[in-house]
């Protein structure tokens, strides 16, 4: 099978196109044909060698067709999403012709909605919709502020707290996305700086911050929360530099609460993927409560181009691969 292979760790160019042998049955697991896959940040830091792991295959998320599952879990011939479970990190992943994922992370998602579309669901929406109802607990009526909104992640989580009738507060560097933001449901949308716990409104009235741009915002996070409010750390927009010093006698208000979710661990006895509601959530993509239109497709000969845009962070989206 066609597949595309880190070479090396470094720029663009340590991506290579070349065969390797198809993925053999494996009780347990399910190999699937990919028919697309998510591009995220994530193989980015892989194919730099900033991450702790990254397999041959990169890619940590697809959707296609069921060819062979020994163990019955999933008919042949079934539609399916896989994400996590090792794929591009300890097991090879999406960006091939076939991957072979473990049962415990892959889930059906019968759908008419394209493929380019299925393959912008499954990491983004399943990563915002576990900070939102699991972590983070929201509720409908509730003001949460999405630092980092206009990311995919960004904007599955607004799609989806505006969905559960929470006030969304979202967050950009660019004026120019504020109108993008407000269409897909934002009350208000505010321009992300370090410190936006002293210009905002409601600071010491929030009830819940998802923060995706990461260790450099996540204390002022904290500092806008009310008692009882929780902050969720997801995403690294900002870059992977640890917090320095971190004190929290020093730096944390009483009373609020700090969590952290990384969809690394989905498949794992606390975290099934069967947990999410991906069905669901496609099922309110194709009715138009959602908009989870890709913002960019490309072709599987294209993924140089598609690490270009996203190093650039040009790609105002989720970008997608179809074969």
């Amino acid at each position: 099978m066609r597949a595309i292979v880190l070479e090396k760790f470094g720029g663009i160019d340590s991506l290579v196109y070349t065969e390797i042998p198809k993925p053999e049955p494996l009780e347990g697991h399910v190999v699937i044909e990919i028919k697309a896959f998510g591009v995220n940040h994530a193989e980015m830091h892989m194919r730099r060698g900033e991450w702790a792991e990254a397999a041959k295959v990169s890619g940590i998320e697809c959707v296609g067709i069921v060819k062979s599952c020994p163990g019955g879990e999933f008919p042949v011939g079934a539609k399916v999403a896989a994400l996590m479970g090792g794929l591009g990190r300890t097991i090879n992943g999406s960006y091939a012709q076939f991957t072979r994922a473990p049962v415990s992370n892959v889930a059906l998602i019968e759908s008419d909605l394209s493929w380019a579309q299925l393959a912008a669901i499954p990491e983004t929406y399943a990563t915002a919709w576990t900070c939102l109802f699991r972590n983070l607990e929201i509720e409908q009526g509730q003001t949460v502020v999405i630092r980092g909104a206009t990311s995919s992640f960004g904007q599955a989580a607004v799609n989806l707290a505006v969905n559960a009738g929470a006030k969304v507060i979202a967050t950009t560097r660019s004026r120019e996305r504020f109108a993008k933001l407000e269409a897909l449901g934002a009350s208000r949308v505010e321009l992300e700086a370090p410190d936006l716990s002293k210009r905002i409104a409601q600071a010491k009235e929030i009830d819940a911050v998802l923060d995706l741009v990461g260790n450099s915002t996540i204390l002022d996070s904290l500092a806008m929360l009310r008692r009882g409010g929780r902050a969720c750390l997801a995403g690294w927009l900002g870059g992977l530099a640890p917090i320095a010093d971190f004190n929290p006698l020093l730096q944390m208000s009483s009373g609020v609460h700090l969590t952290f979710f990384g969809s690394f661990v989905f498949g794992t006895p606390g975290f099934p993927l069967s947990d999410v509601p991906l069905q669901a959530i496609a099922a309110d993509v194709a009715a138009g409560r959602f908009d989870a239109t890709p913002s960019r497709v490309f072709s599987f000969d294209e993924i140089h181009e598609a690490h270009r845009v996203m190093e650039a962070n040009a790609a105002n989206g989720k970008m997608v691969v179809v074969h």
